[in-house]
């Protein structure tokens, strides 16, 4: 089984994780930060905007069982795509690419999008080549998790969002 790695960076990590984990061939889903100028960034590094970092998680998985496309329609229905910088820099929703294929196949998918008609504005996702990938704090992993309340989504309008545009 060769594994293969996906990161999507999408607004807070913490939003990130759990509609990835849920899928058969996801291994595992690590918060994190990459795109930035400093190696192994704190979170507290990352929040004071003078890293460059972007919060991302990386996917590994079996793509045998789950496609790079897959995830990627996974990922579309986690964020505005519209939105910039989502609540800031730092939350910039991006797809980072580790291969020419993942570009191709992450092309085609934003420009489906953007031909669907879903969305009023334009689509506004960057996608850019891999960085250093530097998993957070072990208290940011699988957060969803250790908060099972997840009053977080609700405070950043995300399932109001989800709810209005993918349900």
């Amino acid at each position: 089984m060769a594994l293969e790695k996906a990161i999507f960076a999408g607004g807070c990590f913490w939003c990130m994780v759990q509609p990835f984990d849920q899928h058969p061939g996801v291994e595992s889903v690590i918060s994190g930060y990459t795109g930035g100028t400093t190696e192994n960034p704190t979170y507290e590094e990352v929040c004071s905007h003078l890293t460059g970092h972007t919060e991302a998680v990386e996917i590994t998985f079996d793509p045998e069982i789950i496609s790079y496309p897959e995830l990627l329609q996974i990922y579309w229905q986690q964020t505005d795509p519209t939105d910039a910088q989502d609540r800031g820099d730092s939350y910039r929703p991006v797809i980072f690419v580790n291969s020419p294929q993942q570009r191709q196949m992450a092309e085609e998918s934003k420009q489906a999008l953007a031909a669907s008609g879903r969305f009023d504005q334009k689509i506004v996702t960057s996608i850019e080549d891999a960085q250093p990938f530097y998993p957070a704090e072990e208290y940011h992993q699988y957060f969803y998790q250790k908060n099972p309340l997840r009053a977080y989504l609700a405070e950043l309008g995300r399932e109001k969002f989800i709810q209005e545009h993918w349900k």
